[in-house]
């Protein structure tokens, strides 16, 4: 291991991932990238709801695929508004505010949130081993120290 990770290395691999599921209308995201991100069995985790949603990378994309492809999602875009990182040897962790909006059945939507990721070093570089992420709503306030500075 050689020096000590750079915390734009993480934010590189975030950014790929929003990169390969955000898309405009009249395209598609580019889930077929989502692999190269992500250990072979790492784990991706909606939990804004009553169940948490636990999917493999390719469970993620067999549930969302279709709603891409039958038209009721028309566009998505998520992007990171600020970021915790901290790193142990091979292992770290990011904590990221995000925002999302997009088009849903003819309807726009939007909303922010926390995303937790853990990393893992692997010999092809900084993966993702597992990804969580939450939605802010009534009751559920995104913690100041996760808000980027005024």
């Amino acid at each position: 291991m050689a020096g000590r990770p750079r915390v734009e290395q993480f934010a590189a691999v975030i950014h790929a991932f929003f990169a390969a599921v955000s898309f405009h209308e009249g395209s598609s995201p580019a889930y077929e990238r989502l692999p190269e991100l992500v250990v072979p069995g790492g784990r991706l985790i909606k939990n804004s709801g009553d169940v948490p949603e636990i999917a493999t990378v390719d469970e993620f994309i067999e549930s969302r695929q279709p709603l891409v492809d039958s038209g009721e999602l028309t566009s998505f875009a998520e992007f990171e508004t600020h970021a915790i990182t901290e790193v142990f040897g091979g292992v770290a962790h990011r904590m990221s505010t995000y925002g999302k909006r997009g088009v849903a059945n003819g309807v726009a939507f939007a909303a922010v949130g926390v995303i937790s990721t853990q990393f893992v070093l692997t010999p092809a570089g900084w993966l993702i081993s597992s990804m969580a992420w939450d939605d802010e709503r009534p009751g559920l306030d995104i913690p100041e120290r996760y808000l980027p500075p005024p």
